[in-house]
C-alpha cells in the first residue's frame, strides 16, 4: 500500500474510540471491528497487504493460536488510546487498553505493510513483543520478531513519498474490497472448480465403464433355464459329453457346451444355477453402485455450481473447511464419504450427500442438534451441531443457504424448516415427520 494512503486511512481511523471485537478471519486476515459497527479487515499478505471494508462475512475456522488468543483477549472490548503511523513508515500502530480489576492494561497491535515483512505484531507498552502473527528468527533477518524480546524499528525511509489524495476514504476502502474480491474470487472458482471437476470427471468415467444390469439379468435368466431343462433329461445326459443338444421346453432345438469340471449331469445342472444366481447378485449391486454413482455425481455437480454461483471469497471458503479447527480441538474420526461437513462461526454443519447420508445423519444425531431441510420437498437433510450452545441468525442463515445450495439447481426463493433433533420422528430410511419448526427464507442464485 501507499504511504499516502495509509496516512489518511489512519487519520480516519482516529474518530473511533473503542474496538469491539478483534479477530482472525482467514490466515492472512485480521478483522477489526470498531464503534458505530465499523469493520475493517487488515490482509496481511506478503505479496499484496491491503485494507478494506468488507461485508460481515461469517467465519469458517475458529483460530485458537497463542496470537489470535491475545489478539481477541487484549483488544475485543477495549479503549483505543491512539492509531497512528510510527517510525514515519508503513507501520500502524493501534494502542488500546482495558481496564482490569486493579490496573488499566496497554497493549499495542503494529500492522507492518512492508512488502516481504508484512507483519501484525502484539506489544506491550515497553514494546516487548507479546506474539506476532509471523516470529521472524536471526537466520531470516536481522531484525527478529521473537516473543520476549524488544522489537526493533525498521530504518526509516529515506526518500519523501508522494501525495495521493483521497475524496471518501470509506468509499476508498469499498473499493479495495471490490477490487481484491474479484481478483482474488475469480482465481478461488477456478483453482476450487478445476479440482472438483477433476473428480467428477472420475466419477462419470467410472459410470460410464459399469457393464450393463438388463444384460446380466438376460445371462441370469438364460443360465437359470438351462439348469432346469438339464434336470428336465437327466437320464439322456451322458457325463462325457463336451457339447449337448436338447430339446427345449417348447420343443424347439437348443445346444450349449458343457462347462469343465462337470462330473455329471446334476452337477451340470447345479453350474448353471450358480452361475444364474452370480449373474443376478452382480446385477443387483451394479444397480446399487449405478445409484450410488449418480448420488455422487448430483452432489458435485451442486458443488460446482455453488462455487461458481459464490459471491465473494468468504463464501467459497466456508465451502473448504480446514482439516483441523483450532489448537483445541479433538481429535475426530474420518467424515463419513455420505456426508459433507463445513464449519461456521466454529460449528460443525453436516451434510447427506445422498439418501445414505442422510439415514446416517439422523442416526448419529443428538436429540441437542439443530436439523434442516427443505420445506415441503425432496432435499439434503442438515445437522448443526450445537454442544449446548445458541446459534444465531448469522450461522442459521449460512446453514440454511448450504441446504438450498446442494439441493436444487434452480435459482429461486426457498423456505427452510429447522427444528431440535429430537422433534424429528424417523418415518422409514431419511423419511421423517417433525413439529414446532422455524421457517428461514433462502434466495439461490
Amino acid at each position: 500500500m501507499k504511504f499516502s494512503h495509509l496516512e489518511q486511512i489512519v487519520h480516519y481511523l482516529q474518530q473511533f474510540k473503542q474496538i469491539n471485537n478483534a479477530y482472525r478471519l482467514s490466515d492472512t486476515q485480521i478483522r477489526l471491528v470498531f464503534d458505530n459497527n465499523c469493520v475493517l479487515t487488515f490482509e496481511m499478505r506478503r505479496d499484496n497487504p491491503s485494507i478494506f471494508m468488507a461485508p460481515t462475512a461469517e467465519r469458517g475456522k475458529m483460530y485458537q493460536a497463542p496470537f489470535d488468543v491475545l489478539l481477541s483477549k487484549r483488544f475485543s472490548r477495549s479503549t483505543i488510546q491512539s492509531v497512528t503511523l510510527h517510525n514515519n513508515d508503513k507501520l500502524i500502530r493501534i494502542i488500546v487498553s482495558q481496564s482490569g480489576s486493579y490496573k488499566s492494561e496497554i497493549t499495542i497491535l503494529q500492522l507492518e505493510f512492508t512488502g516481504k515483512h508484512t507483519n501484525a505484531i502484539l506489544l506491550d507498552k515497553d514494546e516487548t513483543v507479546l506474539e506476532a502473527l509471523r516470529h521472524v528468527d536471526a537466520e531470516i533477518s536481522i531484525r527478529t520478531v521473537r516473543v520476549g524480546q524488544t522489537l526493533i524499528n525498521p530504518p526509516s525511509p529515506s526518500f519523501t513519498p508522494k501525495s495521493y489524495p483521497i475524496a471518501d476514504v470509506e468509499q476508498f476502502l469499498q473499493e479495495a474490497y471490490a477490487h481484491y474480491s474479484n481478483g482474488v474470487l475469480e482465481r478461488l472458482k477456478g483453482e476450487k472448480s478445476a479440482l472438483i471437476l477433476k473428480r467428477l470427471e472420475q466419477l462419470k468415467t467410472h459410470l460410464s465403464q459399469l457393464e450393463d444390469e438388463e444384460q446380466l439379468n438376460t445371462e441370469a435368466l438364460k443360465s437359470q433355464h438351462t439348469g432346469h431343462l438339464i434336470l428336465a433329461n437327466l437320464q439322456s445326459i451322458k457325463g462325457y459329453e463336451t457339447h449337448i443338444k436338447l430339446d427345449d421346453f417348447d420343443g424347439t432345438a437348443i445346444e450349449f457346451d458343457v462347462p469343465s469340471g462337470c462330473r455329471d449331469a446334476s452337477s451340470m445342472a447345479q453350474l448353471f444355477f450358480k452361475r444364474s444366481k452370480k449373474a443376478k447378485q452382480k446385477a443387483l449391486g451394479l444397480y446399487k453402485e449405478r445409484e450410488n454413482l449418480g448420488e455422487k455425481i448430483r452432489h458435485i455437480e451442486l458443488f460446482v455450481q455453488t462455487i461458481k454461483e459464490a459471491k465473494s471469497p468468504e463464501e467459497i471458503a466456508l465451502l473448504f473447511p480446514p482439516k483441523v479447527v483450532g489448537t483445541k480441538a479433538k481429535p475426530t474420526t474420518k467424515p463419513l464419504d455420505s456426508i459433507a461437513e463445513f464449519w461456521i462461526e466454529g460449528h460443525k454443519v453436516s451434510l447427506g450427500k445422498s439418501e445414505k447420508g442422510n439415514i446416517q445423519l439422523l442416526q448419529n444425531s443428538r436429540a441437542r442438534d439443530i436439523w434442516m431441510h427443505l420445506k415441503d420437498r425432496p432435499s439434503a437433510h442438515v445437522i448443526i451441531t450445537t454442544d449446548k450452545q445458541q446459534l444465531n441468525d448469522k450461522i442459521l442463515q449460512a446453514a440454511a443457504k448450504l441446504c438450498v445450495d446442494f439441493s436444487v439447481f434452480e435459482k429461486g426463493r426457498y423456505l427452510v424448516d429447522y427444528t431440535p433433533r429430537r422433534d424429528v420422528k424417523v418415518q422409514s430410511k431419511a423419511n421423517v415427520l417433525y413439529t414446532d419448526a422455524k421457517t428461514i427464507t433462502v434466495d439461490k442464485g
